[in-house]
């Protein structure tokens, strides 16, 4: 339990990641000379972040303070609450708390990045309490649309603070495991300080649909698909694999595994009991061949038409083993993220031309959400009854909408505390308030590089995607200034050089016109020659074309 000696006693709740943007999921609790984070999650990028791989939260204010984090706590497994750990972890090997599948995707995820032996794991039961610093907390079981999620009570002498993780109020979850709402509305009744919420759904009224409503939409479909069956659904949504399973095994059709996340996800969680598939209803790939086509299930990743996941390339016809072909069918069993609409549309079309039918969420309830719409995020503040109310999990108008919904159920608007990532939330004999701001943001991940690109490299390679660039190869004597080669003008993305030079001839007499009128003195001055064929090209560029390429001159001393 907390101790009673803290001299400072203040609660501080630091957002690093989550508010205003969906995914990056990091909180910080800090109270005395304690800190535990609340998940450790990315965000994929979005359009603008030419060439970046994945985003993880700044964590400069963790290392600053890495001697003072006891733990990381996770709600769940699902990549925007534990993808960034890998990248965390190094810096901040501290011990980490969750349920059994959320650490069994951690344990295989620090297993694929050699960090098995830096950090322990320890698995906790729905109602257990970890002791730990200055701190209690209680899992709270809650359904979303993973397994094993849950909420934290976080207790501290300031009081005690709801996190709700991604939830929502599912009453016919397809593992019977419902919203633990008994053990929320005892913390109720105990009194609440502070609730911080899902937001995700805020702006969709009444409840959200049961996950079974899918299985029931297999059903009905599987039976009437004259030919293969294949489903792309994400690798963590144990519960949807476990009713494409159900409803293939009910169709008299083998299932097929497709994806490397699909296969490591499925053997974890039949490992730890939360997927059932009997070993004769799997199938292997290189047996495929050998079955009826309308005896044949596959699931898959690649629902939002990642450019390598195993659809796209069925779409693109470059798999090596499985062709579509009429009479297929394909099931995108999952929501369409926003950012990811054109890229599915273009998935969807490449499927059509194979010959096969598509179904998606937009034409059948095969995808329900895990997030809770606004009358479960109402009950959610009725059986909790916090003091204080922040909204997370959401870009900004959700955060915004859920407060005014706070507001509804009677929360007053001064105890609705909106804050954004670096946000200092203190508590304090009762009253709460932003207090002031760390060091947050955005921090991209390229390749092997964390952190070395940033908004400018970004700002170049947008410039390069939408103008092009032009090399000026130069080489000068540098006794003399004389130019003994070139200019030679090279361009990518610009103009097409066998059909412009006429074009490019004129580039280079300009170049060398104005060269001509240089003395000796500037010509052997490399970052004065530069400087003068940037300006003068970029004028007559904007002047004749109307175009602005990123303009790189080479200059040789000889």
């Amino acid at each position: 339990m907390p101790s009673d000696t803290i001299e400072n006693c203040d609660l501080r709740i630091i957002p690093l990641g989550g508010l205003g943007e969906i995914g990056l999921n990091m909180t910080l609790y800090e109270h005395g000379d304690d800190i535990i984070i609340v998940d450790c999650g990315l965000m994929f990028p979005e359009p603008s972040m030419l060439g970046i791989d994945l985003v993880i939260p700044d964590i400069t204010y963790l290392r600053e303070n890495a001697d003072r984090v006891r733990g990381i706590f996770l709600t769940h497994g699902h990549e925007d609450h534990i993808g960034a750990l890998p990248y965390v972890l190094p810096e901040i090997p501290v011990p980490i708390y969750g349920t059994a599948l959320t650490l069994g995707f951690v344990r295989g995820k620090l297993k694929e990045y050699d960090l098995e032996s830096l950090v322990e794991l320890h698995v906790v039961k729905p109602r257990t309490i970890v002791d730990i610093g200055n701190f209690a907390v209680e899992f709270i079981r809650v359904a979303h649309s993973i397994v094993d999620g849950c909420a934290l009570a976080i207790r501290s002498l300031e009081g005690t603070v709801i996190h709700t993780g991604d939830f929502k109020l599912d009453q016919t979850p397809v593992d019977g495991e419902l919203t633990d709402l008994a053990t929320l509305s005892r913390y109720g009744e105990e009194g609440v300080l502070a609730l911080l919420s899902d937001s995700t759904n805020v702006e969709r009224e009444g409840f959200t649909l049961s996950e079974s409503l899918v299985g029931d939409a297999f059903n009905e479909i599987f039976p009437l698909c004259p030919g293969r069956i294949i489903v792309a659904a994400f690798s963590s949504n144990i519960h949807r694999v476990q009713q494409v399973v159900d409803a293939a095994e009910q169709s008299g059709r083998k299932v097929l595994l497709n994806g490397r996340s699909m296969l490591t996800n499925v053997q974890i969680a039949r490992e730890l009991g939360y997927l059932r598939i009997p070993d004769n209803l799997l199938v292997e790939l290189k047996y495929l061949a050998n079955l009826p086509k309308n005896q044949i299930c596959m699931i898959t990743t690649g629902s939002q038409g990642e450019p390598m996941s195993g659809l796209s390339r069925i779409a693109m016809d470059d798999h090596k083993q499985i062709k579509l072909e009429p009479g297929d069918t394909v099931i995108l069993s999952s929501r369409f993220i926003p950012g990811n609409e054109k890229t599915i549309s273009d998935l969807i079309n490449h499927l059509y031309r194979r010959g096969a039918e598509v179904i998606h969420e937009k034409v059948s309830e095969v995808h329900v959400s895990g997030h809770a719409s606004q009358e479960e995020l109402k009950l959610m503040l009725n059986l909790v009854r916090p003091r204080f109310f922040t909204p997370i999990h959401g870009e900004y108008r959700h955060l915004v909408q859920h407060a005014r919904l706070a507001q509804k159920v009677g929360i007053p608007a001064e105890r609705c505390i909106l804050a954004v990532n670096g946000d200092i939330i203190t508590y304090a004999n009762g009253s709460g308030q932003i207090s002031g701001t760390v060091e947050a943001g955005r921090v991209f991940v390229d390749g092997k590089g964390i952190g070395d690109v940033g908004n400018i490299v970004l700002k170049d390679r947008k410039h390069l995607s939408e103008d092009g660039m032009v090399v000026v190869i130069i080489a000068i004597n540098q006794a003399t200034g004389e130019i003994i080669y070139g200019p030679d003008i090279v361009t990518r993305g610009f103009v097409f050089e066998d059909e412009s030079q006429e074009f490019l001839d004129e580039t280079r007499k300009i170049v060398l016109d104005t060269l001509a009128g240089d003395s000796v003195e500037v010509l052997a001055d490399l970052n004065e020659v530069k400087l003068e064929v940037r300006r003068v090209l970029r004028k007559f560029f904007n002047k004749t074309i109307e175009r602005r390429p990123v303009i790189l001159p080479l200059i040789l001393e000889m």
